[in-house]
């Protein structure tokens, strides 16, 4: 990995270019690469295999910890700690527990959601790198922008930049950390 470089960076015209360059750039073997553009581009999930996302199972984690909590709390409550018999009813009266059941799952299940989704996409992040390339304003305008990161085990500065080149990009620019 070369110091002091994030990577390189891309720019094409149109998004059938970005998504050209982007499954060239996987069947190269490169793995650590990121695409930018003004709008959504449902070709790039295939092309940059984004088809794995982690925060459905964090968000069920969250929820079935929160309905177990919910659930078991309720249960030490009515039982151990408080045990009230009134009339003869059974202490352990389950139909009574689901709604705050219910509730603590939807509960954890939500910030479950709130934090995973910080965590995976590596939030608070109040600056990257990327925002170093000098025509990157554009992005989010006219113009769409492959990166191929420094981190990525086939990375190197020259052959990088040559393959970038041959796929007959707008620019190729240098992106510094």
């Amino acid at each position: 990995m070369s110091e002091g470089i994030y990577g390189l960076m891309a720019e094409f015209d149109n998004p059938a270019d970005l998504v050209k360059a982007a499954h060239a750039a996987r069947h190269k073997g490169y793995r650590k690469l990121d695409a930018y553009s003004p709008f959504p581009i449902e070709e790039l999930n295939d092309a940059l295999h984004l088809h794995k996302n982690k925060l459905p199972l964090i968000v069920l984690c969250g929820g079935i910890l929160g309905g177990l909590t919910g659930f078991l709390f309720q249960c030490y409550i009515t039982m151990v700690n408080f045990p009230l018999n009134i009339g003869g009813r059974p202490l352990y009266s389950w139909p009574s527990y689901i709604i705050i059941t219910f509730e603590l799952t939807i509960l954890f299940g939500a910030i479950s959601a709130v934090l995973g989704l910080f965590g995976l996409c590596g939030l608070p992040m109040p600056y990257h790198p990327v925002f170093n390339a000098p025509r990157f304003a554009l992005a989010s305008r006219s113009r769409f922008f492959l990166c191929i990161e420094a981190a990525d085990p086939l990375f190197d500065a020259g052959s990088t930049g040559d393959f970038l080149r041959a796929l007959n990009p707008h620019e190729v620019t240098e992106v510094a950390h």
